[in-house]
């Protein structure tokens, strides 16, 4: 787990995919240690840390954690009150529009209760292949999506994708299983298509602007090089199209 930034009140790690961040809540429910975030980065640090904000165990990127009680109590408000600027990477199904803000309200997860939640969105690629996958339509589309949440709702950019119609792929709750299918057997791209790309905020003990970005990896290599214009499609498929 790759330390993106470090100093005496908090660490940045780059969380990978399928790791959670802290146990689940219902015990029985049993995720293996080395599955945890938690426990991983306190054995590398070699002391109690103490996590400010989550990341959901599909989606990889950057996760900080406080090196104290304190420290966490200043990052934990500071996560309440929204001013870090969080950005995201997604791979969304179907072109969706250049850019625009979703702003419908989700139901909390205990009680049900609507709650608002606003997340916008800018499209940077898109990519027409043809396949038709699940039947439906003759073609597949998708899109490289720049994601930016204002509300911190559970599963929000996942649930407000699916929403309008554009499920991200990979997604096994809220997604399409037949492109999720297609991505995975494929094109070689596995799990849910969301990174954690950046956060920005100003350091509560320096006032400094702090941006700490997550390094591309394999999978997102993958990603950026399906939607490259330029690389012949042929190219980017692990089998022959079909029809």
């Amino acid at each position: 787990m790759k330390i993106l930034f470090q100093d005496e009140h908090f660490i940045a790690v780059d969380k990978p995919s399928g790791f959670h961040v802290h146990p689940p809540e219902d015990s029985q429910y049993k995720i293996p240690r080395d599955k945890i975030c938690l426990y991983l980065v306190r054995n590398m640090m070699k002391q109690h840390v103490f996590p400010v904000h989550r990341l959901d165990a599909a989606t990889s990127g950057v996760l900080l954690f406080a090196l104290s009680s304190s420290a966490a109590s200043v990052l934990c408000k500071m996560f309440a009150e929204r001013s870090p600027k969080k950005t995201y990477w997604a791979v969304a199904r179907g072109y969706i529009p250049e850019k625009g803000d979703i702003k419908v309200p989700l139901e909390l997860d205990s009680t049900g209760d609507l709650v608002d939640a606003h997340t916008s969105f800018e499209r940077k690629a898109t990519i027409e292949i043809p396949v038709a996958v699940g039947k439906k339509f003759p073609v597949a589309r998708y899109s490289l999506v720049e994601v930016k949440p204002h509300s911190g709702r559970y599963h929000q950019i996942r649930r407000h994708f699916n929403r309008i119609s554009h499920p991200l792929l990979g997604d096994a709750y809220h997604g399409d299983s037949h492109h999720n299918r297609f991505f995975r057997n494929d094109l070689g791209i596995a799990g849910l298509c969301l990174k954690a790309r950046s956060i920005e905020f100003t350091h509560p003990w320096t006032g400094e602007s702090l941006y700490i970005e997550s390094p591309t990896c394999e999978k997102w290599d993958k990603i950026h090089f399906l939607f490259d214009a330029t690389k012949p499609l042929g190219d980017k498929l692990k089998s022959p199209l079909t029809t």
